[in-house]
């Protein structure tokens, strides 16, 4: 188990540059499947996550060559579909939560699709349901093997179908698109997903030669095609990774400069932190945060009452945030009540924030309020243990801001989402080691 040790309490300086999309990087590299020509994929992070489903490709017979840093081109004509069965498989998909999105791709292009229970973050249940409703609208046949968590879904020839999703699952939605562009005929997904992530997976798809509309609303419409054919693509900065700088440097009271943001693609992202009274200034398509020496203050609602932050399908904020919102609360100056709509179980790092000297009620397992210090006292060092990529993150926000020096295990968590982020915050001045 790798470990940080972090002395907090310095400022930092400088400029950081975030990686490629994560979240778009699962839905991206498994559209691949769909053509037997050749795709390039550009600013591809690399993260855990992101390796270990290339490395799926690979197995699966997709030929992949490295073109530079974060460039890939990746032919799938010549796919091994009797990898799906074997018991290597059930354990390389088992450990990656972005597998699931394999099987739209499979089941459109060659009939079948299989997937085992995939794995990923310990926040509470994440069903797959909207998937496979998804399959079985378009006429694919479902059968499950509980005694090894293994899915199926086949059908000789998927037709076209309308369907309201049960919930604006981002990854749902992308399973579904990939295997309906496909199908025979018009289908019609109303309540879908509509963010900037899936809108890029739409964009790929037509520039491949699919036929959809409605990109950017949650009503999309797509009339299937016969195959599709090569592309390039470049994927967007990661919004997540953004707004954990954003947070960095608030709660260390440093100057940063967070380059080549796309600014168009945040939502509501530099909005929700300006509620916390963090100043964000926009310089091109960078972001530039000032040095907070006096703090940052929460905004109450017009008539006094207490903030509520809360995710939402996009244009609202998305959850993967509400983690770092909550470590940069703690020493804001005022109140706020974070609620966490969506997992039952991602709050419960507050105890690690709470032992470091922070003002938090855990209300339920959605819901915290937080009451500020205003840098009146200073979080102390502690040791702790990453449960999950944006927990992990936020505690080593927490860490960089503390008085002392801490320690946190189980930084493979981290790692799965984040680039080399031990040298690129020494690059700015943290004093961080990698154990």
């Amino acid at each position: 188990m790798g470990t940080f040790k972090i002395e907090g309490g310095h400022r930092l300086q400088g400029d950081i540059t975030p990686q490629g999309a994560k979240n778009e990087a699962l839905q991206i590299l498994c559209a691949v499947l769909l053509t037997p020509e050749k795709v390039q994929i550009n600013n591809i992070p690399d993260i855990v996550d992101v390796n270990k489903l290339i490395s799926l490709l690979e197995d699966l017979g997709v030929k992949i060559q490295k073109r530079g840093r974060g460039a890939y081109t990746f032919k799938a004509d010549d796919v091994n579909l009797d990898y799906l069965q074997s018991d290597q498989f059930k354990k390389d998909g088992r450990g990656l939560r972005g597998s699931i999105m394999l099987v739209g791709p499979l089941l459109a292009r060659f009939g079948k699709g299989y997937i085992p229970k995939p794995g990923g973050d310990k926040i509470g249940r994440r069903r797959l349901d909207t998937h496979f409703e998804g399959f079985i609208n378009l006429g694919a046949k479902f059968r499950y093997n509980k005694e090894e968590y293994f899915y199926g879904v086949e059908a000789k020839k998927l037709k076209g179908a309308y369907m309201l999703l049960d919930e604006a699952s981002v990854t749902g939605t992308a399973n579904i698109v990939m295997a309906a562009v496909l199908a025979e005929g018009i289908t019609t997904i109303y309540n879908a997903a509509c963010e900037p992530y899936l809108q890029q997976l739409c964009k790929m798809l037509n520039r491949m030669g699919a036929k959809i509309s409605g990109v950017g609303s949650n009503l999309l419409t797509i009339e299937g095609v016969d195959s599709l054919g090569g592309t390039e693509h470049t994927m967007l900065p990661d919004m997540i990774e953004i707004g954990s700088w954003i947070g960095l440097a608030a709660m260390t009271k440093s100057e940063l400069t967070i380059k080549n943001v796309s600014w168009d693609n945040l939502g509501q992202i530099p909005t929700v932190f300006k509620k916390l009274g963090i100043s964000l200034e926009r310089r091109g398509d960078d972001i530039f945060i000032p040095e907070h020496k006096d703090g940052y203050e929460i905004q109450n609602y017009i008539d006094g009452s207490i903030l509520t932050i809360a995710d939402a399908p996009w244009p609202g904020l998305t959850p993967d945030l509400l983690s770092i919102i909550l470590v940069v609360a703690t020493q804001a100056k005022g109140e706020v009540l974070i609620h966490q709509k969506m997992f039952e179980s991602r709050l419960f790092f507050v105890d690690k924030l709470i032992d470091m000297g922070a003002k938090i009620i855990l209300c339920d397992p959605h819901r915290a309020t937080i009451m500020g210090h205003d840098f009146k006292s200073i979080l102390k060092a502690t040791t702790m243990v990453s449960p999950d990529i944006r927990a992990g993150v936020s505690l080593l926000i927490a860490a960089l801001s503390a008085k002392g020096t801490s320690t946190i295990h189980n930084i493979e968590q981290i790692d799965r989402g984040y680039e080399n982020i031990d040298e690129r915050l020494r690059a700015i001045g943290a004093k961080i080691t990698r154990l």
